[in-house]
């Protein structure tokens, strides 16, 4: 456009020369006795001409700037909306994302995880029968599987009286048998309550035991390893807990931990399988199954290595 405005003005100024030259020619032939008045007519029309010429030069250059500067604002504007939409459709899309994940989640599952069949929600009538249902009627349904877990923790005893004998020999290893039974319950309490859950929303089912117990036992014996390499430098250091008794800390607690993970996984996949109620069963056997196993393992590494070093147990 600019280009097009500059050829109109040298045209209009090719045109005002060649007035110039008639008026010349005018002025310079005597023959003709018109000549000032057409020359004063040719001088009145190259001004009119210029001032008329750059008159609308100057509209069309301010037109088309207008006009950039309203394109530019519309390009602007466009940019700025297309960037908003996108983050929204972005936001949408991941918003349905969410709710489709829920959707699955929360999907047709199975009546129960109680009846055995995998994992699944738990019904209204399920809770239902739990409200309804009398105190009494509860323990009775618990007291059975509390009394053979109690029985199963009389073997602490015999284990205790066993290694009588290495007890009185190394007094320190007593300080912490109730560390590492607390400990061993804990990380059992989670694993059985991490599985619980996922058997509860349908996440975790039956074709999954594998995956999860060998998950759940790497994850028990590296916070056992994390655990033991804190509690060994302050028994050690801070306690005064001899070297040897401290190895056999640092070496009883990932195997412990490792132990509680694995029943704690284990044992909701076998009640599952075997048609019983795991939220009632499987954590007190976890936790009776790991005293005993804890108990036995802390006291047969504490031979060996007291063996190792020489000393008498």
């Amino acid at each position: 456009m600019t280009l097009n405005l500059q050829l109109r003005y040298k045209s209009q100024d090719s045109e005002l020369a060649v007035m110039l030259i008639q008026l010349c020619a005018l002025r310079s032939s005597p023959s003709r006795p018109s000549a000032t008045v057409i020359k004063a007519l040719l001088l009145i029309t190259f001004l009119v001409c210029g001032v008329a010429a750059n008159a609308s030069i100057s509209a069309q250059l301010e037109h088309n700037h207008h006009i950039t500067k309203v394109s530019e604002m519309m390009d602007k504007t466009e940019t700025s909306v297309l960037g908003e939409l996108k983050e929204t459709i972005s936001q949408q899309q991941a918003e349905i994302a969410r709710l489709q994940q829920r959707l699955k989640l929360s999907g047709p599952k199975s009546s129960s995880s109680h009846g055995g069949h995998g994992g699944g929600d738990v019904s209204e009538e399920d809770v239902a029968n739990y409200l309804q249902e009398r105190f009494y009627a509860t323990s009775l349904k618990r007291v059975g599987w509390l009394g053979v877990f109690l029985a199963s923790l009389s073997l602490t005893a015999l284990i205790m009286n066993n290694f009588e004998h290495t007890l009185e020999k190394h007094i320190e290893l007593s300080y912490f048998v109730p560390l590492l039974a607390g400990h061993g319950g804990n990380t059992g309490g989670q694993t059985v309550g991490t599985v619980l859950s996922g058997m509860s929303a349908g996440i975790i089912q039956r074709k999954h035991a594998a995956k999860v117990i060998t998950k759940e036992a790497i994850a028990g014996a590296m916070s056992g390893c994390i655990l033991g390499s804190i509690i060994g430098p302050v028994a050690y250091k801070v306690m005064g807990i001899s070297y040897h008794v401290t190895i056999v800390l640092l070496l009883t607690m990932p195997l412990l931990s490792t132990i509680a993970s694995t029943l704690g996984a284990l044992i909701p996949f076998i009640c599952v399988w075997c048609g019983l109620d795991p939220s009632v069963i499987a954590a007190p056997a976890m936790t009776s199954t790991v005293d005993v196993m804890g108990l036995m393992s802390y006291f047969v590494i504490a031979q060996q290595i007291f063996k190792l070093v020489g000393l008498e147990f």
